[in-house]
Formats: structure tokens, C-alpha cells, sequence
């Protein structure tokens, strides 16, 4: 059993307290508030965690993860 980041685990929450907004608008907000709150390096590990281990994420924060990355980046280029 693999461990379990903290950014994983953090993120996760984060996306529980959203379960009442609807997707794009819970996805938005999930980016907002880790690009407010976190540490660049946070969302950097978070990133890879999304890159290596998605089927750990909420769906929510997997969507979350694409509105964090530079815009070639989250297009697959």
C-alpha cells in the first residue's frame, strides 16, 4: 500500500467540503483556494501526484490539477 501524500490527502478534504457545488464550479474553486493557501512546492507535489497516482485524487481535484498547470501544459503539450 502506497503512503499517502500530504497534498493528496489535503486536496482530497478540500474537495469533500465542495461536494455541494457542482463540478466545474467545485474545480475552479479547489484551483483558487490551492493557489491562495499553498506553497509553490505544495502544488508542485501535487501536480506530480496527479501525474503518477491519479485514481488516489477526487475527480474534482484531478480536474482541479488541469486549471493549475501552465496553459501548454494542461492542453497535453
Amino acid at each position: 500500500m502506497a503512503a499517502v501524500h500530504p497534498e493528496q490527502r489535503m486536496a482530497n478534504q478540500i474537495a469533500a467540503n465542495f461536494r455541494h457545488v457542482p463540478g466545474d464550479r467545485a474545480a475552479e474553486a479547489i484551483a483558487a483556494h490551492i493557489r491562495k493557501f499553498w506553497d509553490p512546492r505544495m502544488r508542485r507535489r501535487l501536480l506530480e501526484v496527479a501525474d503518477s497516482r491519479a485514481d488516489d485524487l477526487d475527480p474534482v481535484v484531478l480536474a482541479a490539477t488541469q486549471l493549475l498547470r501552465p496553459p501548454q501544459e494542461a492542453r497535453g503539450g
